[in-house]
């Protein structure tokens, strides 16, 4: 008898050593000595959604949209609403959404303040609009126009010198995650992109994770996986500024919707979402920002 229990200990500890072996994201450093943040740290930082609609939606089509989602999330307090519409919508929406509690972003900017750049916006303009957000780094502005850690850099200094408050996205690729070099990744993003911040502009940033992989993939990732992940960069913000790595949000960015939402916010590092698909629509982003009801 005592035999057969040694036995089937072994057994189970195998199993579970074979189970850890396997994990897609190898360790990179000494990411196992991550602490989460505790609860009362999370409760400090307001939760953040935020919908970006890409290069979808005429005006009117926005105005639609976003009236409906106003009625239904009017009564919404503890969570702080984002859109970012398309430049021809920014206007529009912000005219709109005027004391309300929806916030505008625009989706991209230049880093200089004017001058021959044709096709480009600059910061005072997007301003001018009522936006008080940036998005900067997206996956697809990286992916399919040549956005690099350097010209990230530069946009987030020209967004805070005009008062906008940037958003700013990082995260691995198909080939870097079946690498194993996820970690590596993303701290590169930041001590490269994120580089020669104040404190005080260190503490307003907002940093979104994107696991590049998983979005419109269909390929799932874990809250626990999300969350590792997102304890990895506050480390790193922390080495990088301390006074600021338990202020700034990190959002999730990749395939949320009103389904598996609630999941990602349990988890202490993750202060919100940004979100696609989802937010297209007046209801099923209503439904998200209403994770917790």
């Amino acid at each position: 008898m005592k035999r057969l229990i040694i036995v089937a200990v072994f057994f189970v500890f195998t199993m579970l050593s074979c189970a850890v072996g396997k994990s897609v994201i190898k360790p990179d450093s000494d990411i196992f000595t991550i602490k989460t943040n505790s609860p009362s740290d999370k409760i400090s930082r307001k939760v953040l959604m935020a919908g970006n609609w890409k290069m979808n939606k005429t005006v009117s089509e926005s105005l639609s949209v976003i009236k409906t989602l106003k009625k239904a999330v009017s009564d919404v307090k503890d969570v702080e609403i984002l859109i970012f519409p398309s430049y021809t919508a920014l206007q529009a929406i912000n005219n709109e959404t005027k004391d309300s509690n929806i916030n505008i972003g625009a989706q991209n900017l230049f880093w200089e303040a004017k001058g021959a750049f044709t096709g480009e916006i600059s910061p005072a303009m997007i301003k001018d609009t009522g936006c008080s957000y940036v998005l900067i780094g997206h996956s697809e502005r990286r992916q399919y126009f040549g956005e690099t850690d350097e010209t990230v850099n530069k946009k987030i200094k020209a967004a805070m010198a005009e008062g906008l408050i940037p958003i700013v996205c990082i995260g691995e690729t198909l080939k870097e995650m079946e690498t194993n070099v996820t970690f590596q990744a993303i701290e590169k993003h930041m001590k490269e992109g994120l580089a020669g911040l104040t404190v005080e502009q260190a503490s307003s940033l907002v940093i979104v994770y994107e696991p590049v992989w998983a979005i419109g993939t269909g390929i799932p990732v874990t809250p626990d996986r999300a969350q590792e992940t997102h304890a990895f960069i506050r480390k790193i913000y922390a080495k990088m500024y301390k006074e600021a790595a338990d202020k700034i949000r990190i959002l999730y960015g990749a395939s949320v919707n009103p389904e598996n939402v609630s999941a990602f916010m349990k988890k202490p590092d993750i202060d919100g979402s940004l979100v696609g698909k989802a937010s297209l629509e007046a209801e099923s982003f209503s439904k998200l920002i209403k994770y917790s009801k």
